[in-house]
């Protein structure tokens, strides 16, 4: 019957335990915190899309694919995502490092109130 049958053994277990692998780090017990942030989450596959999609470049290239209408086409396309995935790591690790100098550097003082400028009074005769 496949890997739904009940009596499949060895495959339901091997199901059943990538599925509870794979919720426990989605889900953490109650009272506990997940061990990565959905940020974490986001940044690995954006690296992966990016390794994945210029990875597809190099193998249409080095097999001549690129050189045809569909390939050429699979080519840029392939460069497009890995452009936008990479512009999104760009802004990510910007925002990152922006909060991160925020919480680093000393409050501002307050600075002292102006005194003010002397009036001059013109005698008027």
């Amino acid at each position: 019957m496949g890997i739904y049958d009940p009596n499949c053994g060895r495959q339901r277990e091997a199901l059943v335990l990538l599925y509870n692998g794979l919720r426990a780090d989605l889900y953490p017990p109650e009272g506990q915190e997940p061990r990565m942030s959905d940020r974490g989450v986001v940044f690995l596959f954006s690296l992966f899309m990016i390794v994945a999609s210029l990875g597809a470049v190099v193998w249409l290239l080095v097999t001549g694919q690129a050189g045809t209408v569909d390939g050429l086409f699979l080519v840029l396309t392939a460069l497009l995502t890995a452009a936008v995935f990479a512009l999104y790591l760009k802004f990510t690790i910007g925002r990152a490092m922006e909060a991160q100098k925020q919480a680093v550097a000393p409050p501002a003082k307050a600075a002292a109130p102006a005194k003010p400028a002397a009036a001059t009074t013109v005698a008027q005769s």
